[in-house]
């Protein structure tokens, strides 16, 4: 009798701690409820992927670093084979001299050409008194014929000895003109010989960063993610050797529709909770509202059509954290996605806390 009027009590008992247990488990692992003031979309976690490509074509001699490496800014990745290239640099140089030593035997040129024409000129000078001194003669001999001193045979020689000094004059002056002009063909010739030293120099610093350009480094901070070329291959011009990831960019795209993508301003607060790890909330800031809908038509007509449409939004987290942590960072984590649409609404007190923050040194 005792145990037939105990049963219902401990089926009553039984049936409570079954509701108490499954009150406890769905407070456990609810997901925290989207209010108004706040948007979230499930995602991945990114990075930015770099491509460090050679930039002219050549062996590749030597790589560094192997997949999964961490390699900082500057760090040496990769180097091609630059035997040819020190080549054509000295011969580059050589001709660099060999330019320079053509100016200067243009500038003795000019120096000559110049002292040529001053010759010249000097010439002209003494031409031209020769002709006015025959000039006077002349007019002195004609006054002592009038006059009767004189035969008109001494005004013959005067005036063979005037026609003499004015093709005397007009000879000088033709060279002088010729040294004039040769001065400047020299002039011409020393900035050729200019041209000739700049465009060699051109090709040696041309030549230089060629060379600076056959060691490959990692233009950030960084993972290795492929290595896509063996020492001893011959690449062409852009072939990859290695593949980043940039982990100082790193954020995650989440899909929002109409109403709430558009109430998202750039730099609004973010905070991601990944699926290993929801324990925690990692800080994060909207980089980026795309202006183009996904997945629905360009054009829509009706309110139904347009409820429909879905902005891609990309939250990133801050560069500082990510070197905190640069040894957990891994991409294609799945998690959730928070945004916060209204700056004066606190977080809800669901969301797990946020990861501590590296101190300030």
């Amino acid at each position: 009798m005792t145990d037939t009027r105990s049963r219902p009590w401990l089926l009553l008992i039984a049936v409570a701690a079954l509701a108490i247990a499954g009150f406890l488990a769905w407070k456990h692992f609810r997901v925290p409820p989207a209010v108004s003031a706040f948007a979230s979309g499930n995602g991945r976690i990114e990075a930015t992927e770099v491509d460090v490509a050679t930039k002219t074509g050549g062996r590749l001699d030597g790589v560094t670093v192997r997949e999964g490496d961490d390699v900082r800014a500057g760090q040496e990745l990769a180097r091609m084979d630059v035997r040819a290239l020190e080549a054509e640099l000295h011969l580059a140089e050589a001709q660099v001299v060999q330019a320079r030593h053509a100016q200067s035997v243009a500038a003795a040129g000019v120096d000559q050409r110049r002292s040529e024409a001053a010759t010249a000129g000097s010439v002209v000078s003494q031409r031209e008194s020769q002709l006015a001194l025959a000039e006077k003669d002349i007019q002195r001999t004609q006054q002592l014929i009038d006059k009767g001193f004189i035969s008109a045979q001494k005004l013959d020689v005067d005036r063979t000895n005037r026609q003499s000094a004015l093709d005397a004059t007009r000879a000088a002056s033709s060279q002088l003109r010729g040294a004039q002009s040769a001065t400047e063909a020299a002039r011409a010739n020393v900035m050729q010989a200019q041209s000739a030293v700049e465009a060699a120099q051109a090709r040696v610093e041309r030549i230089r960063v060629d060379l600076r350009d056959a060691v490959l480094v990692a233009p950030s901070d960084g993972r290795v993610l492929y290595r896509l070329a063996e020492p001893g291959e011959v690449l062409a011009a852009g072939g990859k050797v290695v593949t980043l990831l940039d982990i100082t960019d790193v954020y995650m795209t989440v899909f929002l529709p109409t109403a709430q993508a558009g109430r998202v301003a750039i730099g609004s607060e973010a905070r991601i909770v990944l699926d290993v790890r929801p324990d925690i909330s990692i800080p994060a800031t909207v980089s980026f509202v795309s202006p183009e809908a996904q997945f629905t038509p360009k054009s829509v007509e009706t309110r139904t059509e347009r409820e429909k449409l879905m902005f891609r939004v990309r939250v990133k987290i801050a560069p500082d954290l990510l070197r905190a942590y640069a040894k957990q960072v891994k991409t294609g984590l799945p998690g959730v996605a928070w945004v916060r649409l209204d700056a004066d609404s606190p977080w809800p007190a669901t969301l797990p806390p946020l990861i501590g923050m590296p101190a300030k040194q």
